[in-house]
């Protein structure tokens, strides 16, 4: 496997949301608690988990947009969360994010044409008289036509739109690209459409993904390893076809049960989880899933697993594999 382009070690970021009197902070939401994972160069890390989990947060972190509590993120061996907010900009460009909704994410005063050419001319990569040239190319790498930069959002389609919004994405040349679910509010054959083409442009431009997604189906099309979340925490990383031929977290498992199957002769057996899921503001000691979990023992509810490799680069947190050595009733 090539050298990690990104490493992050324990990173956390807590939101107050209540203080007291004083300013002390009385009530902390932990979004994102003591995450740790690689993401290698030229492949695509998919991040999969219920809405809250943290996902976004983490994708938003690593473009800057949050800062985080504590933790690192290594960046080409760079720790950004050493940097100063001038040289950090440096690295921003390197690190570039497709949005979640196609139109929020362009302005819509400004022509297509000029919001792809906005960061070219901001990072003053190349002369004003090539920018034209570069709009063109991007354009027609991402399956629209040169006419196209004259138009305005709203005259395009969801599909259009996020082909632009990866254009732009596109245009600093980055070496991460940062997809905060970009399908999600398409239609479901423009999501295939969308899919193939980043697809095509990871391995034109050599890029390296993170995916975040909720649906299990299009990041097991596009990933070449996935991570699961489960309210701020990494439950379990693996290569895909592993993990979804041999989940060992039962988070996992209940996750990849809710999967629909076409093929009416394949029986799978759905897994129901009981209870609510805990307060990310007060979410106990133990196991964050303890409460919901199906395979739950005693001292889960006040031990908290670390993720530890059980083979083959297969990663879980979960009592049942302390050390690597899987419990009897597992």
């Amino acid at each position: 496997m090539s050298e990690p382009l990104v490493q992050i070690k324990g990173l956390k970021k807590y939101f107050t949301m209540e203080t007291d009197l004083l300013g002390r902070p009385t009530a902390v939401l932990k979004a994102v608690d003591d995450v740790s994972f690689d993401i290698y160069k030229g492949e695509a890390f998919g991040l999969v988990g219920e809405s809250g989990c943290g996902k976004t947060t983490i994708g938003k972190m690593l473009v800057n947009l949050y800062t985080p509590t504590s933790g690192s993120i290594l960046f080409n061996g760079t720790d950004l969360t050493k940097l100063s907010d001038t040289k950090r900009r440096e690295y921003c460009r390197d690190i570039q994010l497709i949005f979640q909704d196609p139109y929020a994410s362009l302005n819509p005063r400004m022509t297509i044409g000029d919001i792809i050419a906005e960061p070219i001319r901001i990072n003053k990569l190349m002369p004003s008289n090539e920018v034209e040239g570069r709009v063109n190319y991007l354009l027609n790498c991402v399956g629209l036509a040169n006419h196209h930069r004259n138009r305005y959002p709203h005259e395009f389609s969801g599909g259009q739109r996020q082909r632009v919004g990866i254009a732009r994405a596109l245009a600093v040349q980055p070496k991460l690209i940062v997809c905060d679910e970009p399908v999600s509010a398409l239609d479901v054959s423009i999501q295939a459409q969308v899919l193939n083409l980043l697809d095509d442009l990871k391995e034109e431009f050599g890029l390296t993904y993170l995916f975040i997604a909720h649906g299990l189906n299009v990041v097991k099309h596009i990933s070449d390893r996935v991570g699961v979340m489960y309210l701020g925490k990494l439950m379990e990383i693996a290569d895909k076809k592993e993990l979804y031929q041999n989940p060992l977290n039962p988070y996992t498992q209940a996750l990849l049960s809710a999967i629909p199957v076409t093929d009416v002769t394949h029986k799978k057996e759905r897994i129901i989880l009981k209870g609510d899921v805990p307060s990310p503001i007060n979410p106990g000691q133990g196991c964050r899933f303890a409460s919901r979990c199906f395979k739950e023992f005693e001292g889960c509810d006040k031990i908290c697993p670390e993720l530890s490799d059980v083979g083959g680069g297969h990663c879980v947190a979960c009592r049942l594999y302390d050390k690597g050595q899987i419990k009897k009733d597992a």
